[in-house]
């Protein structure tokens, strides 16, 4: 009898979503269970970092990685895990692209810290004090991970063999990959494991979309009651669908809610924000610059709008030179 494929999950910079994701299975993953070895899963088992030091090096058949890189713990790890690894896989959208914590780019290291720690309304903290990375007390020694100037994707850090896309992915692009690592049915390295397809080409509205958008002034979805059956961005709501790859099966869009670009851009989109800003900015009906600046002012957040999940890898990235 073979031996059965070694999988490992670690989870770093990200809410958790990925983690219950596996859940999301549901009976299927009595079958995964039953197919593989889980031989490191720390939010669901008993596993400890020395268990996979101890691994020779590649004898992990693949690791699912979720979160973006932000600490030295996280670093440390993702090196670690790349190294037991035979294959790696960016899953979800933090690892895939950054994530929602790569906004925290827009902010140096010393801007977070600050007000975190001595200047959020929440926080009374008037000696300033923040923590160490290390302290020392009666001959003991604590310690705490070290904070990155920056948050990283996954491939900024360590060689991504694939990408499973989502916030978070969806249970059946999770099946398709499990199936293909067993069956050994792997696309080429380097593949996002989804539809290399526009979500607009997979939305339930897309023959509600006029071929020539004229849009006088934009909506955020809680102000406004949309129209279940058309098109969100004829209706002035700032939806992600042109800039983003399908595969989700337009589950935002069934909720009446507009794509925020989870899925990250198709293999044609060099800057997902910059394919939608293209997009937004041809379809204002205006023609005074005044009157173009009073449109896009209704969209009062157009970094957290436009690269919600893509910022560390985008062309408005901070620099990365420094990143420990």
């Amino acid at each position: 009898m073979s031996e059965k494929p070694k999988i490992g999950l670690y989870w770093c910079a990200s809410c958790g979503g990925c983690e219950e994701s596996v859940v999301d299975l549901a009976e299927d993953i009595l079958g995964v269970v039953e197919a593989v070895d889980i031989v490191f899963w720390p939010v669901a088992m008993d596993f400890k970092r020395a268990d996979v030091e101890a691994m020779e090096d590649g004898s992990i058949t693949a690791t699912l990685i979720n979160g973006a890189v932000r600490t030295s713990e996280q670093e440390e790890m993702v090196r670690l895990l790349r190294r037991k690894s035979a294959v790696v896989i960016a899953y979800g959208s933090c690892a895939h692209l950054g994530g929602i914590p790569g906004l925290a780019n827009q902010f140096d290291r010393e801007q977070i810290l600050r007000y975190v720690y001595e200047e959020a309304p929440t926080v009374s903290n008037e000696a300033g004090t923040r923590p160490s990375t290390e302290h020392r007390f009666n001959g003991d020694r604590a310690t705490l991970p070290s904070f990155h100037h920056a948050v990283r994707a996954l491939d900024q850090v360590i060689d991504v063999d694939y990408y499973i896309p989502g916030c978070a992915p969806t249970p059946k692009l999770l099946k398709q990959a499990v199936e293909a690592l067993l069956t050994g049915a792997l696309p080429p390295k380097g593949s996002v494991i989804a539809p290399d397809i526009a979500l607009c080409e997979e939305c339930p509205r897309k023959d509600s979309k006029p071929e020539d958008l004229h849009i006088e002034r934009f909506h955020r979805p809680h102000a406004v009651m949309a129209d279940p059956d058309t098109c969100l961005l004829a209706q002035g709501i700032v939806c992600m669908g042109p800039a983003t790859r399908g595969g989700c099966e337009a589950l935002c869009i069934k909720g009446n809610m507009p794509c925020t670009g989870c899925f990250g851009p198709t293999s044609r989109v060099r800057d997902q924000g910059a394919k939608i800003l293209s997009s937004v900015a041809a379809s204002i009906d205006a023609e005074e610059e005044a009157d173009i600046i009073a449109t896009l002012e209704t969209i009062p957040d157009p970094i957290g709008t436009f690269y919600r999940y893509g910022l560390p890898g985008s062309f408005l990235r901070k620099s990365l030179s420094q990143s420990s």
